[in-house]
């Protein structure tokens, strides 16, 4: 009998999550797990501040691992590693077009598909100064050229304007400000943060605690003010405020705004802002179908506002789990629930940060012991391995 075909988008957080927990039971499925990415590498992004900002803090191979070597354990028959792009989708011939790395453009079919794609973001398109800031993967598989590019900048520039204060802006300031310290560099920091506080969604405490530790580190903190352009001038960038004043510096990022990865996505599939229509058990839905996909799609491709790691991970399990049920024909059904509650912890550089953990704001010390010693970077074989 020939197996069932499960074609997954995608190899960050989702597409191994996934792919790992159709795999355990691809003999009882008798199933084929075929794995698309740009990328051979998995990285480690939840990093990405401090890898950008400290070049000697990690080596490549920490953050940057490679896919295939993690699908070893599984039969041949039953896993193959695509690197390559998916370019389209035909949901009327239930196939995805896809261009390899190497190769000729072909075309695959599916019995069940997962979208993975996730999202990615303005610094790392470079769609606004045209440096690359790799806070997400590049789409490309060039992940370590794309980061020690982005690590000269940071460390040949001496004056840097953040535009965002939410979590990724307030971690790179703290990196970014650490860094110089250490190196005994004089380097001019400044956040620009369009609410009255920054990591506004966190609560008043965690903010005040966040400004004054990146105030400590000598970072100029910019609330209530917006930017509004950003235009070259020689070597330089001029960045213009809402206040009408204008920033001249080596180096502009920009820290807010997610992009969703759905070039390929039928637009069927989309909701207004381009993110994947699914619902509460993740199957996709189609604004020109009538009845039931087997598509599903899971983490920061999908309307499931809360983009997180962990949250990506708990949706690639209930998508696996229920294209199961649709295999078997059997077992119940699983749905996600985002919920409504933060939970998250913010380092400001290795031995600084704040956060919110179930309402409570933690120490500095506590940030350091459960995040910013290594940044989760000790957890990254196991997302690798799919043992979250």
């Amino acid at each position: 009998m020939a197996p069932i075909n499960i074609v997954i988008i995608g190899a960050s957080t989702v597409g191994l999550t996934a792919a790992h927990d159709l795999l355990r039971d691809a003999r009882n499925l008798n199933a084929k797990v075929t794995l698309i990415n740009p990328s051979t590498t998995f990285y480690w992004n939840i990093a990405a501040a401090r890898i950008v900002a400290k070049p000697n803090a990690f080596r490549a191979g920490e953050f940057l691992l490679p896919i295939k070597e993690a699908f070893t354990q599984y039969p041949a028959e039953s896993f193959e590693f695509i690197a390559g792009t998916a370019t389209d989708i035909d949901a009327s011939s239930n196939t995805v077009s896809v261009t390899p790395n190497e190769g000729e453009v072909m075309s695959l079919p599916y019995d069940h598909l997962l979208i993975g794609s996730g999202a990615t973001t303005p610094a790392t398109t470079g769609q606004v100064t045209g440096a690359s800031i790799p806070f997400k993967p590049s789409g490309r598989d060039d992940l370590k050229e794309v980061i020690e590019a982005a690590q000269k900048l940071t460390t040949t520039a001496k004056n840097i304007v953040i535009g965002g204060a939410g979590p990724v802006g307030v971690e790179l300031a703290g990196e970014l400000a650490e860094a110089a310290a250490d190196n005994s560099s004089d380097v001019s920091i400044t956040l620009v943060s369009a609410t009255d506080r920054v990591l506004h969604t966190l609560k008043s405490s965690a903010s005040s605690s966040a400004e004054c530790q990146l105030k400590r580190k000598h970072v100029k903190v910019l609330t209530s003010t917006r930017v509004i352009g950003v235009e070259a001038s020689g070597d330089s960038w001029i960045v213009s405020l809402d206040s009408g004043e204008k920033l001249t510096t080596d180096l502009y990022i920009p820290t807010t705004g997610f992009i969703p990865n759905n070039s390929f996505i039928p637009e069927p599939f989309l909701a207004t802002e381009g993110w994947v229509r699914v619902d509460k058990e993740l199957r996709v839905q189609s604004s020109k179908s009538s009845g039931p996909l087997p598509i599903y799609a899971a983490g920061d491709i999908t309307t499931n506002w809360i983009r997180l790691g962990f949250k990506a991970a708990e949706q690639a399990h209930i998508a696996a789990h229920n294209i199961k049920v649709d295999i078997l024909n059997r077992g119940e059904r699983k749905s996600y629930d985002q919920g409504d509650g933060v939970n998250m912890v913010v380092p400001i550089g290795s031995n600084g940060g704040t956060g919110q953990v179930f309402g409570f704001v933690p120490w500095a010390f506590m940030v350091r012991l459960i995040k910013g010693k290594d940044m989760f970077l000790s957890k990254a074989p196991d997302y690798l391995a799919g043992k979250v």
